[in-house]
């Protein structure tokens, strides 16, 4: 009998973590930081997807969740971004709404998201902008600069004019655009960099031994791993039917977007390398990239907000939709001006064109960091970390001897 109660009291010293050696001492079901109610929902969630674990094989978010058996604030804003919202694991759910446990990972992810791109944003203040980047704010803004823009224009007396062969330089100097376009550019790079770093370092410990970079994370990354839905399939959108629409429409935005910034990467090198300076050609490198990503970034954006608005109420967070509808909107605006100013730039209206395609732009960059773009940033450093981790043995040891 007391051989008993010396294991019951030396179990409780353990699972206390005040007896035995630090290897040995059960793992505290307490998480150390207070959590959000969003982030203490994700981890209510979790802690009951690690008893079933039926969606294992599903997507990065439940092979990640079996190595930890506490959920803090940190796991949360880990596991949310590295959630791609693809609805499947909803769907399977034998626990989810109107369940009694009331499950639902996609919504209670999103929820976190969210409040990680408030909370890694840089400045600090600025983060409450992610509330406010809305469909209207975002059409405002836009509209505002395009406006602005138009006046100042036509202030100079230059709004119509005689065809000028597509020199846009004749309305705005080249030096008075590289110093406006570039300060923004250097400046949402360092705001972006600044959030992610943040984020990095409160999911990824300096100490952790194995933060090294990793290709195939920027593989997973590039080719929306996914978004396939853990079989390959898709993704839910209306309803628990697969679809791969939301990945391929995702693909034309992020390929077109990239296909416009390398548009201007090889016109900067033709004007400052090789002293060749617009207007180029039609069957020019920068024009062709440009027109490309034109088309990519016009189909992308429009398949995306034809799936948001059909999407499923449970598939994510109501509240991150003005959000998502702004971005989408910026985005399909800055293709569709700027395809507009590629056909009529040697016409009487190209001063007017080319004003309006600039404010439009000017409006998403001033965007990027405090909108919907911070998703894919947070999304490839969650994909990093997942890649790092996998390679390591898992601290839990359950079962081990």
């Amino acid at each position: 009998m007391q051989q008993l109660t010396d294991l019951v009291a030396r179990a409780r010293a353990d699972a206390d973590g005040i007896g035995g050696s630090p290897a040995s001492r059960v793992i505290p079901i307490q998480p150390a930081l207070p959590l959000t109610a969003s982030e203490g929902e994700v981890a209510r969630i979790l802690q009951i997807c690690n008893a079933c674990r039926y969606c294992e094989g599903f997507c990065a978010v439940f092979p990640a969740m079996t190595r930890r058996l506490e959920f803090g604030k940190a796991d949360t804003h880990y596991l949310a971004n590295l959630c791609h919202n693809c609805g499947s694991c909803l769907h399977a759910c034998q626990y989810a709404p109107p369940h009694e446990f009331a499950v639902n990972v996609p919504q209670a992810m999103a929820q976190v998201r969210l409040q990680t791109y408030h909370d890694y944003a840089w400045p600090p203040v600025m983060g409450a902008l992610y509330k406010k980047a809305g469909l209207t704010v975002a059409l405002a803004l836009a509209g505002g600069l395009a406006l602005f823009l138009v006046l100042a224009v036509a202030m100079s007396g230059s709004l119509l004019h005689d065809p000028l062969a597509g020199n846009f330089y004749a309305i705005f100097p080249h030096n008075f655009l590289a110093l406006v376009f570039g300060a923004v550019f250097l400046f949402v790079m360092f705001a972006l960099a600044m959030g992610t770093r943040r984020f990095w370092r409160e999911v990824s410990p300096a100490n952790d031994p194995g933060n090294a970079p990793d290709l195939p994370a920027a593989h997973d990354a590039l080719r929306l791993k996914y978004l396939g839905g853990g079989h390959g399939e898709g993704c839910n959108n209306d309803d628990d039917r697969f679809t791969l629409w939301r990945r391929r429409f995702h693909h034309f935005t992020f390929y077109g977007f990239m296909l416009c910034f390398a548009s201007t990467c090889v016109a900067t090198l033709y004007h400052y390398l090789f002293d060749l300076h617009a207007p180029y050609a039609l069957t020019s490198l920068p024009v062709l990239l440009g027109t490309a990503g034109g088309v990519g970034l016009a189909i992308g954006p429009v398949g995306l907000l034809w799936l948001n608005l059909r999407r499923h109420a449970a598939h994510g967070d109501a509240a991150q939709r003005p959000m998502d509808r702004g971005f989408i909107a910026l985005l399909l605006l800055t293709s569709l001006t700027g395809l507009a100013l590629l056909a009529w730039r040697d016409t009487r209206f190209m001063a007017l064109l080319l004003a309006v395609h600039l404010g439009v732009v000017m409006a998403l960059f001033l965007t990027l960091p405090y909108g919907k773009f911070a998703h894919g940033i947070f999304r490839c450093a969650a994909l990093l970390k997942f890649a790092i981790e996998k390679r390591l043995p898992s601290r839990l040891r359950l079962g081990a001897d």
